[in-house]
């Protein structure tokens, strides 16, 4: 894997690991501080190892750092045999990873669309299916694949992030049932609005600074209740009383009818 760097040593005795995608800002470096408290190790996972050296040098707690571009094909085979490579298993799952992608209609260059999917979509099923039956066999396993409430319900956003968030909730709600009393919980976590460096990533500073401020949540607030739900065994964590309250009436029948049949504004919410 092109840039794989572990940058520090790896304590071969057991102990509680945990895997964090995407780990380099926002909602993956948020997961990281958390975590730090509850586990002897994290794994952090992303593409800019100086982003990545700064947080563990930060956290009180083991860190390896596995620099990583997940949207490139072998990506995650190749990360799945560093971590045999070095005795690692993991015990916590967190799929983070994520980008806003390309507004699918207007796709030129058909290379950064696949790119996107395997980042969003094929990524996220590999290390699952890589890492949750070594946690059954052991008995305890905890994933958190990070979706958003723009999988709950279409729009007429790009035709692309919506629908892949929808298809990770499936996923984990398959993985939820099938990993039932092995000890290893699945969870999806559907936050809304949220501040993080997404939304200046993807280019949307200004529709952010135009949107009212009630509806944005805190990362930590997002990141605690969606490590909560995975322990109480939740398939599906929507993430903010707000967001918690429209969840079903945005799903109902009726509403559904009227969105489709309405124009709407960017859901794009991590």
């Amino acid at each position: 894997m092109q840039g794989l760097i572990a940058m520090s040593s790896i304590n071969r005795s057991k102990t509680r690991t945990a895997l964090i995608t995407g780990a380099s800002a926002g909602l993956g470096a948020e997961f990281a501080r958390q975590l730090a408290a509850s586990v002897d190790r994290l794994v952090l996972v992303a593409r800019r190892t100086d982003r990545l050296q700064q947080l563990a040098n930060s956290l009180s707690v083991e860190c390896v750092i596995m620099t990583a571009d997940l949207s490139l094909p072998d990506s995650v085979s190749e990360l799945v045999d560093r971590l045999q490579r070095d005795d690692i298993e993991v015990d916590y799952l967190i799929n983070n990873a994520g980008i806003g992608g390309p507004a699918l209609l207007h796709v030129d260059d058909w290379t950064e669309q696949r790119q996107f999917e395997r980042l969003m979509m094929s990524t996220v099923a590999e290390l699952c299916g890589r890492l949750i039956p070594p946690m059954m066999e052991r008995g305890y396993g905890r994933v958190v694949n990070v979706a958003s409430v723009a999988g709950r319900f279409p729009s007429s956003d790009t035709g692309n992030y919506g629908p892949s968030k929808a298809y990770v909730i499936a996923l984990s709600e398959e993985l939820h049932l099938a990993a039932r009393g092995s000890g290893v919980n699945v969870s999806a976590l559907c936050p809304g609005f949220t501040h993080t460096e997404f939304h200046e990533v993807a280019g949307m500073l200004e529709a952010k600074a135009a949107m009212p401020q009630w509806i944005w949540y805190d990362a930590d607030l997002v990141v605690r209740e969606g490590l909560r739900a995975v322990e109480r065994g939740r398939a599906v964590q929507v993430s903010g009383r707000l967001y918690r309250w429209l969840d079903p009436l945005l799903r109902s029948r009726l509403l559904r009818g009227l969105i489709m049949s309405a124009t709407g504004t960017s859901n794009r919410h991590q």
